[in-house]
Formats: structure tokens, sequence, C-alpha cells
């Protein structure tokens, strides 16, 4: 069996056999380094779109005017928020910082994404009581403990019944997203 060497994004084996394709190099640059599988996901998709964008021309021979270009083209004609655009940055300073090992230099500025003026809807008491109230089973349940405990969408969707701590009312959160690992939960368990 071949063993695999990583050198400047290609990956070559010792029998000198064909390159694979080159998001596959990105995916193993991603996973050397410990990103999460939804980074991974992310940033490989906004690697794709820019390089499709482009006409499928590789990304070592464009530079830091076609970064400019497709940000500016998420912003203006695909009208995507702050945050996605932020994303497909990171996703392509990423490519050029770690991957292709080349500068994107200083980074003259691009059309930014504006930032929602509004603030967001918050529902009241009465009606979230009235929606979960025409909830029922599991996705009951996952609103609840959501609403209740603060948990975010995959933390609670990754619970175990050895997460539940009934006599300290309790649930353990594991791999949180935010800095504590504990949460009290006496709202919903009472």
């Amino acid at each position: 069996m071949d063993s695999f060497v990583l050198t400047d994004a290609r990956m070559v084996t010792s029998a000198g056999s064909r390159k694979p394709r080159f998001l596959d190099c990105v995916r193993t640059a991603i996973r050397i380094r410990h990103y999460s599988p939804r980074t991974e996901e992310a940033y490989v998709g906004w690697i794709r779109r820019f390089i499709l964008f482009h006409h499928k021309r590789h990304p070592a021979e464009m530079g830091d005017s076609h970064v400019r270009e497709f940000l500016s083209h998420l912003a203006e004609t695909l009208k995507v928020s702050a945050s996605t655009q932020n994303q497909a940055l990171n996703a392509l300073v990423f490519l050029y910082g770690e991957v292709l090992q080349q500068s994107l230099g200083r980074m003259e500025p691009f059309v930014r994404a504006k930032r929602p003026a509004s603030l967001p809807i918050v529902l009241t008491k009465v009606e979230v009581h009235s929606l979960l109230k025409r909830m029922d089973g599991v996705p009951r349940l996952v609103a609840t403990l959501i609403y209740g405990s603060g948990m975010r969408l995959q933390e609670c969707l990754t619970l175990r019944v050895k997460d539940l701590d009934f006599d300290r009312i309790e649930i353990c959160v594991r791999r949180a997203t935010t800095s504590g690992l504990f949460r009290n939960c006496s709202t919903i368990l009472t």
C-alpha cells in the first residue's frame, strides 16, 4: 500500500500514482488541523463556489483581486448576510494561507454585506407557550429543552440519557459551544 506525503497542498504517493483531487487536499489540510466536520463542509463548499465563480481556474493561478471580486459578488448580487460573507472570507484565507501557502497580500476593500438594521423578533412567553402546546413528541421535547435551557440545537440533538441528572436538576452539555459545561435546567424539569 502506498504512503501519502502532504507537500505544498499536493498529495503524492510514494509509487508516483495520480494526485488526488484538489478539494481532497483541502479536506486533508482541514483534518490535519482538527477542524470540526461542519467547518470542513462549509470551507470546502465556499472554495468550490470560488473556483466555479472563476470558471474552474485553479486557485493557485488567482490572487487577492479574485477573492475581492468573489466576495463583492456575494454581497452585491447574491445579497448574502455579513456572517455568510465572513465565513466565505475565512474559507478563502484558510485556502491561501494554509493549503496553498500563498499570501493574499493586503486585501483592498471589497463590498461588504450589510448587517441587518432591525432587531430580531422575540416571541413573548404567551406566544412560546402557545407554540409549544401545538407541538408533540420529539420536536416538542427538543424545542422545550432549547427554550428552557438556552442550549443550541446541535447541543440538544447530541444529548444522551447519561447527560441528564434529575437529582441535581442539571444537564451536562458535552463539547459545548459556550464557556460553561453545565447549565441549570430547573425551569424545564420542575
